[in-house]
């Protein structure tokens, strides 16, 4: 098989002919395969079709916007998807997030960084989201994990995690009783490429704490520790010698 059957295919959603351009030229200059679409209708059913590593999606489209094309892609697909954007909004990039965007690109930018972004968002997908040999977690009575089967149980019910969430909720429980620093669970749920990303973490860890908390406003399972990282409460109850080393 050629490198350029090995290489990864990469979905430009875009209404402007131009940026596809630009975008396409400097992605197969890295090796990427590229395919386009004008429309969100048309990506969905290239995302069907042709089943692509990675979507880059613009936000501002006619007809149906950004937004509402991540949410039904969302619903039959784990691509990842990157989000391009005019407006360098924080509301924009929450909302994109929250609906399941994996990254969020303002334009102009480089085409140094948007490779990286889609290399890192790629390389993130192809990560195992635990290894196979964990064992189930009882936390207590309200919480059981279970690694090996993707599966978190919430008073006996089963909660939809998404692979981000499910990396992150890993590095968390794994240290389980210690800080993990904000920088490290940055690097090993997104990529060293990330590490300075904090609002991503902020993000994702509300998103976990709404789904497994009773409270997430007064969380009792994910504890902050301020100015430097976020703590899962040590459910195991054992000493542990310090300091301690981060699982990987």
């Amino acid at each position: 098989m050629s490198d350029r059957e090995d290489s990864k295919l990469v979905l430009v959603v875009d209404d402007e002919p131009r940026m596809i351009n630009f975008i396409r030229m400097n992605l197969e200059l890295e090796h990427f395969r590229v395919i386009s679409a004008n429309s969100g209708e048309e990506a969905l059913r290239k995302v069907r079709e042709m089943l692509p590593d990675c979507v880059l999606l613009d936000v501002m489209m006619k007809d149906m916007d950004g937004f509402e094309t991540l949410r039904l892609i969302r619903e039959e697909s784990t691509v990842p998807v990157i989000m391009l954007t005019a407006r360098d909004d924080e509301e924009d990039k929450i909302r994109g997030l929250a609906l399941g965007a994996d990254d969020y690109v303002t334009k102009p930018f480089s085409p140094r960084e948007l490779v990286m972004r889609v290399k890192a968002v790629i390389r993130r997908a192809e990560l195992p989201a635990q290894p196979e040999k964990d064992e189930p977690i009882k936390v207590d009575d309200h919480l059981s994990i279970d690694f090996r089967r993707r599966e978190v149980l919430v008073d006996g019910k089963a909660i939809k995690l998404r692979p981000t969430e499910w990396r992150l909720l890993y590095h968390l429980v794994q240290n389980a009783g210690w800080v993990v620093p904000h920088e490290t669970l940055l690097s090993k749920v997104w990529g060293w490429e990330y590490r300075d990303e904090t609002q991503y973490l902020r993000l994702y860890i509300t998103y976990l704490r709404q789904k497994i908390e009773k409270d997430p406003a007064n969380p009792k399972y994910i504890l902050t520790e301020r100015g430097i990282g976020y703590r899962f409460i040590d459910f195991r109850k054992k000493e542990k010698p310090s300091p301690s080393p981060v699982a990987s």
